[in-house]
C-alpha cells in the first residue's frame, strides 16, 4: 500500500502523505493503519496471527480491528468451531477496487463538508 510514501503537494506548497489524509478523515492511528495494511496484504487473517506478526497486544489489535470493521475497511467472518469458548473470526479487507471507491467517496464527502462550511466561516470572521 503506497499510502505511507505517496505524496501530494498542497496549495501552500507543503507536501503531505496520503496516509495523513486518511488519518485526518478517519482518525486512524498508526497502529490501526498497520493492522489495516497487514489485513490487506494477507487477504484473510485471524486476530491471533495479527498479534504475532505485529508484536502488539491482543487488546490493541482487537480495538484496531473493531474500529476498522466499523469504518467499513475490513469485514469480520465468524469461524465455525466444534469447541466451546470464545468465537474465532477471520478478517479480510475490502478488495482493492472497493477500497479505492470507498476512499474516493469519503474524501469527496470530507472535502464537500469543508467547502460548505466556508461561506458561513468567511461571513462570521470577516463580516457580511
Amino acid at each position: 500500500m503506497q499510502l505511507e510514501t505517496e505524496r501530494i503537494t498542497l496549495p501552500s506548497g507543503k507536501e503531505a502523505k496520503l496516509i495523513d489524509a486518511l488519518a485526518f478523515c478517519y482518525d486512524i492511528s498508526d497502529t490501526e493503519f498497520k493492522v489495516l495494511q497487514t489485513v490487506i496484504e494477507k487477504k484473510t487473517i485471524t486476530e491471533d496471527e495479527l498479534v504475532e506478526m505485529l508484536k502488539l497486544s491482543k487488546a490493541s489489535v482487537n480495538r484496531s480491528l473493531n474500529k476498522l470493521v466499523s469504518l467499513g475497511f475490513i469485514e469480520r467472518e465468524k469461524v465455525q468451531s466444534n469447541k466451546g469458548g470464545r468465537p474465532k473470526y477471520l478478517y479480510k479487507a475490502l478488495d482493492k477496487e472497493e477500497l479505492v471507491k470507498k476512499l474516493t467517496e469519503d474524501f469527496k464527502k470530507c472535502s464537500e463538508m469543508f467547502i460548505n462550511t466556508l461561506p458561513s466561516f468567511i461571513r462570521s470572521s470577516f463580516g457580511s
